[in-house]
């Protein structure tokens, strides 16, 4: 079934289905409204069963930010606050962060509202970012910093991080002796568990995994989700593929994007529909997290949680785990070939690409093209149907959310993003794009 021909079933099939317009895929409201959480947190064990891991961690890459006066941003400190006493108190305890997180400021928030707990009550996971500067004496400072925030005597879980493959694994831990002062750590208790997050080509992943008989990972974090499993893009390696070389080793799986940037929340109409159609009662999101956690390998699916309503609805899904049928995972491999058929932008909205030195909103940018192809309202050609509506609507929102000076057509390709995305898109090629998009609706020469 072709695109044309999927939508027009899709639409036909569920034309009585009215979709609430939300953000990510969840229900909106706040959670003193909503039903309360139905069953006990679903756990599992890490790789010597010492640890019992919520399997819902917190992502803690995409909490609200404030501007202040000085147009400075910071955390907003007390919703992550309140955003981790509800988690916690709902059996989440599992907390991803890094050094480099939201300008730097991840691991001092979480730590600000995880050190009002007990600290045998969480893990915590965080990485060595050595990202621009591999050198030991640097790797160290980042490294002794991180327990120096969150005042704690060993890391739960501590990742080599975003490993791409042997050259950036050899410079980034190997040549410095970086991965020596780690295992020693690891033999000391310092770190509990070592492993690693990656993002790269097969070959890259082939040589880490190998590394296991040498080294012993103790977990492996890598992208996941329905669309990735078997059409993963550009030069992402199928989480098939990677899921099934890390389960043969026994290595606990831990999962990013779960939702590909918030994609799998905010479908296509079409895909959300037949979703709907299958369990009115629960948000399109749900599909993405049950589908990850009825893999037994997994240890802990993370998710950037920043509203009360996504928190919410994830411990519903993942409270009392109802794993998917042979029956509904092939219903997503049938969505999943036709999510890839509409032209969307791979963007997970991680931000690494940012800040651009000429101050593109690169994220902003592309999401907001994506949500004009998931809401179908694209104006494609002067002859479309409604195109004026479509075209001015679409120039109108598009100004509205990106101002003039962060737009596409400020870009100079100076190609400094590229190396930064995890999901090798050509950045510029497609702000080019976009831009060319856009003079083109202006102009009407679509």
């Amino acid at each position: 079934m072709d695109r044309r021909d999927f939508i027009k079933a899709s639409a036909a099939s569920a034309a009585a289905i009215g979709l609430a317009s939300c953000t990510d895929g969840h229900k909106e409201g706040t959670v003193k409204q909503q039903t309360e959480i139905e069953g006990e947190m679903t756990y599992r064990p890490n790789t010597d069963g010492s640890d019992s891991v919520s399997l819902l961690g917190y992502g803690c890459m995409r909490w609200k930010m404030k501007t202040l006066e000085d147009g400075s941003q910071v955390v907003d400190q007390d919703n992550v606050n309140e955003l981790v006493d509800y988690a916690i108190a709902h059996g989440v305890n599992y907390f991803d962060t890094s050094p480099v997180y939201l300008q730097g400021q991840s691991e001092q928030a979480a730590a600000t509202a995880l050190l009002r707990h007990p600290r045998d009550s969480y893990y915590i996971a965080t990485k060595m970012s050595n990202f621009s500067n591999a050198g030991k004496e640097a790797s160290l400072r980042m490294y002794h910093r991180s327990f120096e925030i969150f005042q704690t005597d060993h890391m739960d879980y501590y990742l080599l991080h975003s490993v791409s493959g042997e050259a950036d694994f050899k410079r980034r831990f190997f040549d410095n002796g970086i991965l020596d002062f780690l295992l020693e750590e690891r033999r000391k208790g310092r770190i509990r568990n070592l492993g690693l997050s990656f993002h790269g080509p097969v070959e890259g992943f082939d040589y880490l995994v190998s590394l296991h008989d040498k080294y012993h990972w103790d977990f492996v974090q890598i992208q996941m989700n329905y669309v990735d499993w078997n059409h993963a893009t550009g030069r992402n390696v199928n989480a098939s593929y990677l899921y099934s070389e890390l389960d043969k080793r026994g290595i606990p799986v831990v999962i990013m994007e779960p939702l590909l940037g918030g994609q799998l929340g905010n479908l296509p109409t079409p895909v959300a529909r037949r979703l709907k159609e299958m369990e009115p009662s629960k948000s399109v999101a749900s599909w993405a997290f049950r589908f990850c956690g009825t893999f037994p390998r997994v240890m802990t699916i993370l998710s950037g949680m920043v509203y009360y309503e996504h928190l919410h609805d994830n411990l519903m899904n993942l409270s009392g785990l109802k794993p998917l049928t042979g029956q509904e995972l092939a219903t997503l491999e049938e969505l999943a070939v036709a999510i890839r058929q509409f032209p969307l932008i791979p963007c997970t909205s991680c931000n690494y690409c940012m800040p651009c030195p000429y101050g593109i909103d690169i994220p902003g940018i592309f999401n907001h093209y994506n949500a004009a192809v998931n809401d179908g309202a694209l104006p494609e050609s002067s002859a479309q149907k409604d195109f004026k509506r479509l075209k001015r609507k679409y120039l109108t929102s598009y100004d509205k959310a990106i101002e003039s000076a962060r737009q596409a057509d400020h870009c100079i390709s100076c190609r400094q993003c590229i190396s930064h995305c995890p999901q090798r898109i050509r950045i510029p090629g497609e702000l080019a794009r976009i831009d060319n998009y856009i003079e083109k609706l202006k102009q009407e020469t679509l």
